[in-house]
């Protein structure tokens, strides 16, 4: 079994490019989809978004209410940990596939959000983008009270499942009056060319590649880590349970990422 000493040595002295996943979450209260013991829990995807108005109504009444505690989570050792070695010059830049902002949050500055970020909204006819809390508070001075008061089960991307949404109120976009969704890439779309690009260039300018918190089963990490393999770079996953990566690692840690995380960015 690899150790935190077998992860040192292969890091230490170079620059480290950084992939992290909902596992990187889960310390600040943010579940993840596929830890062991998770009931398998599919979001709205992009099609069904577009499908009708039922649909979004049922997406933005659970999203409504999921963000304001999505919204309230803060950094843990994790994300602190790795801002550090960013700050240090150690990190060269964080790719990930969550959409809290936690990252932003500790203090990160290059982050790379793959797959957006809930804090924003943008309308899908003219491109405006909206600050969520704006949005936010528009629903609360009209919607209906169940939204601060509904007992949720929040998932890693800020919405919950309800069926208290018929007299919901989907919001319009205040420019055009078109159809708006929360700036995340929806099952069913493609994360943009040109941040994909960027993520791209954070590991092209890396000498190490390190996975937390990701089974890496999205196929936007997966791309990832063949970029890093075919440059050579050494490759350390920390994750609970097992990845779609394990194979190709030079070095496999197995435990939660604040812990890890913490260890290794005292000691690189």
């Amino acid at each position: 079994m690899d150790t935190i000493d077998d992860a040192l040595h292969v890091l230490r002295g170079r620059r480290i490019a950084v992939l992290t996943g909902a596992g990187v979450s889960t310390d600040s209260g943010i579940p993840d989809y596929r830890s062991e013991g998770k009931i398998p829990a599919t979001p709205m995807s992009f099609a069904q978004f577009l499908e009708s108005e039922e649909n979004r109504r049922r997406y933005w009444a659970g999203s409504h209410v999921g963000w304001r505690r999505f919204a309230a989570a803060e950094p843990n050792e994790g994300h602190r940990a790795l801002e550090r070695l960013e700050r240090a010059g150690i990190v060269n830049g964080i790719i990930t596939q969550n959409v809290d902002g936690l990252h932003r949050g500790a203090g990160s500055r290059r982050v790379i959000e793959l797959h957006g970020t809930t804090n924003a909204v943008v309308c899908l006819r003219c491109s405006q983008h909206f600050s969520r809390e704006a949005i936010a508070q528009g629903l609360e001075e009209t919607g209906p009270r169940f939204t601060r008061e509904t007992p949720v089960v929040l998932r890693p991307d800020g919405d919950v499942e309800t069926d208290n949404y018929l007299d919901f109120r989907v919001p319009e976009c205040s420019n055009c009056g078109g159809m708006l969704k929360p700036a995340v890439v929806f099952f069913g779309e493609f994360v943009p060319r040109q941040r994909f690009h960027a993520a791209f260039n954070v590991v092209r300018e890396a000498e190490a590649f390190l996975v937390a918190g990701s089974s890496l089963t999205v196929n936007s990490g997966i791309r990832l880590l063949d970029r890093a393999i075919r440059q050579g770079l050494p490759v350390v996953i920390v994750n609970r349970g097992a990845t779609k990566g394990d194979a190709r690692a030079t070095v496999r840690l197995e435990g939660g990422t604040s812990q890890i995380l913490g260890q290794l960015a005292q000691r690189l």
